[in-house]
């Protein structure tokens, strides 16, 4: 059974910092692509960032957290991590972790939530001003 458990989330003042993890367990991890998703009270779901494995580990952000997050991948403690920095009141989020299989191969499927097979139940992150 495949399993993705997110940690590392909190309340933090707005110019702080928080690292989220993600451990998966129970399916091969180098192969997968990883992401990150959010999703703030009454919004969508939102892409927030990506190291895909068909790129050779490629990474991909959205716009609003360009240069200030940052995701990375550990193979050897199946783990991906996202690094957030300057931390904004509009970053506050239910952060999920993601993990695809394959995903398809058009423009930006990375961002696409339908492409991803497995979900953890995710971590909150409150940013206060």
């Amino acid at each position: 059974q495949v399993q993705l458990v997110e940690s590392g989330g909190g309340l933090v003042q707005a110019g702080g910092s928080l690292r989220l993890s993600c451990a998966v367990s129970g399916h091969s991890f180098s192969g997968e692509s990883m992401a990150w998703f959010r999703q703030a009270p009454g919004k969508e779901r939102e892409f927030v960032a990506s190291v895909n494995s068909w790129s050779d580990d490629s990474t991909y952000y959205a716009d609003s957290v360009k240069g200030r997050f940052t995701i990375s991948r550990d193979n050897a403690e199946n783990t991906v991590y996202l690094q957030m920095n300057s931390l904004k009141p509009e970053d506050t989020a239910v952060y999920y972790c993601a993990a695809a299989d394959a995903l398809s191969y058009y423009p930006s499927s990375y961002s696409y939530a339908p492409e991803y097979d497995y979900w953890g139940q995710g971590t909150r992150v409150t940013v206060s001003s």
